[in-house]
């Protein structure tokens, strides 16, 4: 009807409402007196409530939904008798129609340098198989992006689903060597054979064999399109950077288990690298990158590192060790607010809460059942730093970082209008 298309278009243009509906109106061969009220309010999807409490007006907070009301006539012919000889019949109608704002973002670490050989042993034990990428080739994933819905679609394609809803492809026990040869197939498809195509070419080959499974629902939260059929996206793109979703993807396959190896840096005066590492257990029901409204929230998990270093040194002490501790804990990010701009998406923006994890440093002797002890922290004795003998060089230090309260962090992006 004439009141549901203009509650439509309401609803499509909170910000010019009346006008969007009074045009819709008039397009429909309806006077603009025909359109007697436009109330903007707040509309709520729950089947548990009756249909006339599902919208408040006014608004509790942003308007989300648009309501309604048309008055028009219908001439009489054979039924003016029964009318008492009236012309025409009186209608009223009133229709609600509602806007879901939806954005997608992800959480996660970024290096504020690469090192080629020190990503290849971390991110080599996480996947439990050896990699031999250079700087450049990570740089090169850092820089590449799919569509996180053509990587859904590809790993469909790979575990030969058809006719299933996202829900079913995330929900399952999925071999990791699947879930990046589906990257592969996304990133060429998008990107063609480029230096990323490439480097994540290799990281495939290497996966190739493993057995090792995740459940990709831990990967992604497809949001309110989890019902929505393989094959299908949403209107606007999804888009997810490569490097991050390979890196989660290692973080969840290595669990809780703590990785261990020797770095060769090649950088001077350095003799030796070795990198312990442990990562807390992963908040259950809590995705690493999501597609949600107001509320939805994504989160890191709490991440050990220890840096036994061997510095070269001179003259009576050759040698230096700096054991260097690192701890983050985990991390959170809210979507906030979420506004959809019509009918300029470039207008569109989105602001997330960020509770980013508090960051301890130390310089200190920290033993492997403290490294993986995740109920309390690390309190390290001081470290053995030179050992000559009759003379040893101990030495203990701390720094921290922490947030005092959560940043809210805006950007102009665009979002998916549902």
């Amino acid at each position: 009807s004439a009141a549901d298309l203009a509650a439509i278009a309401a609803a499509g243009n909170l910000g010019k409402a009346t006008s969007a509906a009074a045009a819709t109106v008039m397009a429909n061969g309806y006077p603009a007196s025909a359109l007697l009220s436009v109330e903007l309010g707040t509309f709520t999807a729950n089947a548990a409530l009756a249909p006339s409490a599902r919208f408040v007006t006014p608004a509790t907070g942003t308007p989300n939904a648009a309501r309604v009301t048309l008055h028009t006539e219908t001439p009489l012919y054979f039924a003016r008798m029964f009318t008492g000889g009236s012309s025409h019949f009186d209608i009223t109608s009133r229709a609600t129609a509602a806007s879901t704002a939806l954005a997608s973002f992800a959480i996660g670490s970024r290096l504020l340098a690469l090192n080629g050989g020190l990503l290849n042993a971390i991110l080599g034990r996480m996947f439990g198989t050896t990699l031999s990428l250079s700087a450049m080739d990570y740089q090169a994933l850092i820089d590449a992006h799919i569509d996180a819905f053509d990587f859904l679609n590809a790993l469909a394609t790979r575990l030969d689903l058809t006719g299933v809803t996202y829900d079913s492809v995330l929900s399952g026990e999925v071999k990791v060597a699947d879930i990046v040869a589906a990257m592969l197939s996304a990133q060429q498809a998008a990107n063609g054979l480029n230096a990323a195509t490439a480097a994540l070419s290799k990281v495939s080959l290497a996966l190739a064999g493993l057995t090792n499974t995740i459940v990709p629902g831990k990967l992604l939260d497809a949001g309110p399109y989890t019902a929505m059929t393989v094959g299908s996206k949403p209107k606007t793109g999804v888009s997810v950077s490569v490097f991050d979703l390979l890196s989660a993807t290692g973080a969840i396959a290595n669990g809780t288990s703590q990785i261990a190896a020797t770095v060769a840096l090649g950088l001077p005066g350095i003799a030796a690298v070795s990198v312990t590492a442990a990562i807390g257990e992963h908040p259950q029901g809590k995705s690493w990158m999501t597609v949600g409204t107001e509320g939805a929230s994504v989160h890191t998990a709490q991440t050990r590192v220890l840096l036994s270093i061997k510095l070269v040194g001179s003259g009576a002490a050759p040698a230096v060790n700096l054991p260097l501790y690192v701890e983050v804990a985990s991390g959170t990010a809210t979507l906030d607010a979420v506004s959809c701009g019509r009918p300029d998406v470039a207008t569109s923006s989105v602001t997330l809460g960020v509770t980013p994890g508090i960051v301890d440093a130390w310089i200190g002797d920290v033993s492997a059942a403290e490294m993986t002890n995740f109920t309390s922290k690390p309190d390290p004795d001081a470290a053995m730093l030179v050992n000559l003998g009759a003379v040893t060089v101990t030495g203990r230090a701390h720094a921290g970082m922490a947030t005092p309260r959560p940043p809210r962090c805006r950007s102009a992006t665009q979002t998916s209008p549902g």
